[in-house]
């Protein structure tokens, strides 16, 4: 099974996009479409992110399997199939290592991060003003990524009410959306706040 060429472009897009951010160095990251049938169309193991063509979008089963031989998906790819599994509403994932995500979810620990008073807090749904706040959930980094899933799963039964993103300590950033465009305005939105959060702890009160 092939990925259509208007999702593979959308993909294409977001990776120019993001690399233009500063948010994929190297080959890190990767995003994700649900398609009609359910399967998922998601960036090939490897790829540099601002350089990708449609050849580098494949489609994956809801288990994370390749449906097509010779096709590689990254190991992350299993997080990307959680998101959709507890998700309904998701239709797009972005997964990005900026610098203001690396540094915070290193030193938080495995303590959520609260973002509280930032107009940008809007780009997350019912949040309609700048008074409110979140707690974004941070999980340990683990070469185990289904150990990994498991946690997260673990803990989002635990929080009831769930931001649409989370961090992995030392690594990056997630966010879901029920589609593209919004899923980069959420990343977007959660990365401006995390360097202000960051610039913030650097500047004396």
């Amino acid at each position: 099974m092939g990925v259509p060429y208007d999702i593979a472009e959308a993909i294409v897009a977001a990776g120019r996009r993001m690399d233009a951010l500063g948010f994929v160095p190297a080959t890190a990251g990767n995003f994700s479409v649900r398609l009609a049938d359910g399967c998922i169309a998601i960036t090939a193991s490897g790829r540099h992110k601002g350089f990708l063509t449609p050849d580098d979008v494949i489609a994956v089963d809801t288990e994370g399997a390749p449906l097509q031989q010779g096709h590689k998906a990254s190991a992350e790819t299993l997080l990307h199939c959680g998101i959709y599994r507890r998700f309904p509403d998701a239709g797009a994932v972005l997964h990005g290592h900026s610098i203001a995500n690396t540094v915070l979810s290193r030193r938080a620990g495995n303590t959520p991060l609260r973002l509280a008073a930032f107009e940008l807090l809007k780009a997350f749904p019912g949040l309609p003003t700048h008074e409110a706040e979140i707690l974004l959930p941070v999980v340990p980094n683990d070469q185990d990524i289904a150990r990994m899933q498991r946690g997260l799963d673990a803990l989002w039964d635990a929080m009831g009410s769930v931001p649409p993103g989370y961090l992995i300590a030392g690594h990056g950033s997630y966010v879901w959306a029920p589609d593209m465009p919004t899923a980069l305005v959420r990343m977007e939105a959660l990365d401006f706040m995390l360097r202000c959060e960051l610039e913030e702890r650097r500047t004396p009160a």
